[in-house]
């Protein structure tokens, strides 16, 4: 048995992040103060994305997004099973319909051949959008979807949940960092606890273009503006305005973060970078404590930079490996469970066995513990076990 538990994911808060916390709370703004625009512009420039809108967490994100791209009832748009169920569920909020593409198994990611097929199996039109993941920090081959999006005039929105600071570099050699919108519409950002930086909970959306930007900005808040240069004309109830105006354009949500968690984010923000690199050597650790053997990694080539939010692993028995690790007191993890397995996605219409490679992928993977603050000698504990069970 190890003296502490070790878990699969876990935040790192340190004094700094403390007192950026409690200097907001001696302070005249807890929400809609200047943290939130702070973080936003810092963020903005960390990813390399022109606009950054801060949200109450990754879900709003996402649902703000399928707003601004217009999806409502009879918008049809593809993601991939092994994800959180909210990057599917999304698209229901407004609607819309969503449907499954199989994953490429040398990555896991949404695999670009399967979406092709199955928008080629349609008529013209029938699909609007993607929703691409990031899956574990593995970005996704954003420039090949861009192509196939421009092909049948459909929008890209990026799950960037797990991959702040990941990049992978085209086949044109340019290096494109993950959700920098340069090549998806949309982009959207998680700081759960267990993420790359924790808020609590909070999330991100970084846009390409003014519009977008501004179109979230409202969403975010009711779909209220008081900028007197969006005003619609007045109705005859109102020929005076005074500083107090604002109009309700559309219909929108409180979907705001807190001063509190912006300048928690702003915070670990700073070592952002310190942070991947840290999660790097973890991975390099165990990518060569695995290599040969039984359980299966996943290296990617050179030309990516993974992120590395998870460090998954495939076995042939994942239910006794995760229950022998609880033993040990390592509290892996299974991601993800595929979404359209799921009782409410059945009800859909899917169905198991719909995605053989996603489900085969399911049946063996298992997430070891990653994290920044994760010990050489915790990590070897956990190698150590794993070979162990195995019998390597």
């Amino acid at each position: 048995m190890h003296n502490n538990p070790i878990p699969y994911g876990r935040q790192h808060i340190t004094d700094e992040d403390i007192a950026a916390v409690a200097e907001v709370l001696r302070g005249p703004m807890l929400t809609q103060g200047p943290s939130i625009g702070a973080f936003e512009k810092a963020f903005a420039e960390y990813i390399g994305a022109p606009y950054a809108v801060a949200v109450s967490n990754g879900t709003a994100a996402l649902h703000l997004c399928c707003m601004a791209l217009g999806v409502g009832p009879g918008t049809r748009v593809i993601t991939t099973p092994i994800t959180f169920s909210a990057s599917a569920n999304c698209v229901r909020y407004c609607g819309g319909e969503v449907y499954f593409a199989d994953i490429d198994p040398e990555t896991v990611l949404l695999d670009v051949a399967a979406v092709r097929a199955l928008i080629e199996s349609k008529p013209a039109g029938f699909f609007s959008g993607i929703i691409p993941v990031d899956f574990a920090g593995y970005p996704v081959d954003m420039a090949a979807f861009r192509a196939l999006a421009d092909e049948h005039g459909m929008w890209l929105l990026e799950d960037s949940c797990h991959s702040p600071g990941g990049s992978f570099i085209d086949e044109q050699e340019k290096n494109h960092r993950c959700g920098d919108s340069s090549l998806a519409d949309l982009a959207i950002f998680s700081f759960h606890p267990v993420k790359h930086i924790a808020c609590g909970e909070g999330g991100m959306i970084t846009a390409g273009t003014e519009a977008l930007y501004n179109h979230l900005m409202r969403l975010r808040t009711h779909g209220i503006t008081n900028k007197p240069g969006d005003f619609t004309p007045p109705y005859d109830g109102e020929p005076e305005r005074g500083g107090w105006y604002m109009q309700l354009q559309e219909l929108g949500y409180n979907y705001r973060l807190t001063d509190m968690q912006a300048a928690l984010g702003l915070s670990q923000l700073q070592r952002a970078d310190q942070m991947l690199a840290r999660r790097r050597e973890i991975a390099a650790r165990y990518d060569a404590a695995f290599a040969g053997g039984s359980v299966q990694t996943i290296i990617p080539p050179e030309n990516v930079g993974h992120a590395y939010h998870l460090y998954v692993v495939q076995v042939d028995d994942r239910k006794g490996l995760y229950d022998y690790l609880r033993t040990k007191d390592i509290f892996a993890q299974v991601h993800y469970i595929p979404v359209h397995t799921m009782p409410y996605y059945q009800q859909q219409g899917n169905r198991p066995g719909d995605y053989p490679l996603a489900e085969r992928y399911y049946s063996r993977c298992l997430s070891l513990p990653m994290y920044p603050t994760l010990t050489d000698e915790e990590q070897q504990y956990v190698i150590d076990e794993v070979l162990t069970f195995v019998g390597q």
